[in-house]
């Protein structure tokens, strides 16, 4: 017997049952909330490690969509974007959000009801408070030496 299909096509609560290891590209990039927080541009405190998340947005971040403008092609553009992947992700939980559902499977944990993949509607990230939408600033208006003006605390 086959997995029930959810509405995105897709099978039910696909990432419970299979390792991250084994998704398909297309269950691997629904995994992601699109809360944009992991284009955001991160501060690492060179005594502590600690990383401190920044309001200060890739120049490729749409504030509107808290997507990627050029998500494809992005490495044109950014070469140093950072490509999430299962052999990668436990190189990157250091800056990867709490919220973030790579490692919320990755840690075990249930993904939050706000999250697409529960609620149904790929804009409940947006009115859970959760998502960057409309609370970045663009990394080209904003000089380097002034981002640490711009730390945040992770909304959730």
């Amino acid at each position: 017997m086959s997995d029930p299909i959810d509405r995105s096509g897709l099978p039910r609560r696909f990432w419970e049952r299979k390792p991250l290891a084994k998704l398909s590209r297309r269950e691997w990039e629904a995994l992601c909330d699109g809360c944009g927080k992991c284009c955001l541009n991160k501060l690492e405190d060179e005594d502590t490690g600690k990383i401190a998340l920044t309001c200060v947005a890739c120049r490729l971040f749409d504030d509107d969509s808290c997507r990627c403008a050029q998500y494809d092609i992005r490495h044109q553009f950014v070469p140093e974007c950072i490509v999430l992947r299962p052999d990668t992700l436990e190189s990157h939980l250091g800056w990867i959000p709490e919220t973030c559902a790579y490692r919320l499977v990755w840690e075990g944990r249930p993904l939050y009801d706000w999250h697409p993949l529960i609620s149904g509607n790929p804009d409940s990230v947006h009115h859970a408070g959760v998502s960057m939408r409309g609370r970045t600033l663009p990394e080209f208006e904003i000089p380097e030496e002034d981002w640490e003006d711009h730390i945040i605390e992770e909304p959730i």
